[in-house]
């Protein structure tokens, strides 16, 4: 990938989330700002794919990940934003105050930053020149049980809200009775197909693909995903929220420890 192509590909990311947050602001619907995330990222590892993809095959491949990844996480978070605030955005620009849409403007670009390295994974992916093998077959396999697990999660909490009866409590249910954030497991683990396209004999620079896994983990675990949505779980849930997180582990899913 040449600097011209990747400073655009940046700069297209800066722009996205510019706009991610101007409609953050003006519509209300906070959650819309992820789900231009999950676009933006989604079109900028196709951009990158189509810049240097030397294995059409594996291309192909990572192309098709990424659209039906973008595709389907962008329109469940699009769809959930028309019920207003973000949990995260509002516990954020509480912590922030008067300065909150400067500081929301500067974190987007750090998630802009941020979506530059899936991009050059999926690029680094695309250009494995190794035959299609058992180990493409291991990451559909991967990217699958992800698109799926992740569906479900989303599910079973829709379904959780949908009752009237549920409203204030915590969802413990399926996935959510061994993970707090489901969800955000099969997100990550998505991710780890791209490493197993990518890293083969006399290809060094596949390993650079770990870098979507690694920071998709940090992303979520660390800086925008479990930090904020627990923070605020805890003060509208309050001691509910603690009993139901020392039974229950944040990211890895496990059996429910006992009370």
């Amino acid at each position: 990938m040449t600097v011209v192509y990747a400073l655009g590909l940046a700069l297209f990311l800066s722009v996205a989330m510019a706009g991610a947050w101007w409609i953050g602001q003006t519509s209300g619907r906070s959650g819309r700002i992820d789900a231009i995330w999950t676009l933006s990222t989604g079109l900028a590892g196709i951009g990158a794919v189509a810049i240097g993809a030397n294995h059409a095959p594996r291309a192909l491949l990572v192309v098709l990940f990424l659209a039906i990844w973008a595709v389907r996480l962008g329109g469940y978070l699009w769809r959930r934003a028309k019920h207003g605030e973000d949990a995260r955005y509002a516990a954020l620009k509480e912590q922030w105050g008067e300065r909150a849409p400067l500081q929301l403007f500067l974190f987007l670009q750090v998630q802009a930053v941020a979506a530059w390295p899936l991009a050059l994974s999926a690029y680094v992916a695309a250009g494995a020149l190794e035959d299609i093998g058992l180990r493409d077959a291991l990451a559909l396999l991967v990217f699958a049980a992800a698109l799926i697990g992740e569906a479900v999660a989303d599910a079973q909490m829709a379904a959780f809200k949908a009752n009237p009866g549920n409203r204030g409590g915590i969802c413990e249910t399926g996935l959510w009775s061994w993970s707090r954030h489901p969800n955000y497991f099969f997100e990550w683990f998505g991710w780890l197909g791209l490493p197993l396209l990518a890293i083969g004999p006399g290809y060094p620079l596949g390993w650079l693909a770990w870098l979507a896994p690694a920071e998709m983990y940090w992303l979520l675990v660390h800086v925008s995903g479990v930090p904020p949505l627990e923070v605020a779980m805890r003060r509208s849930r309050g001691e509910a929220f603690d009993r139901y997180a020392a039974r229950v582990n944040a990211f890895w899913p496990m059996p429910p420890r006992s009370a």
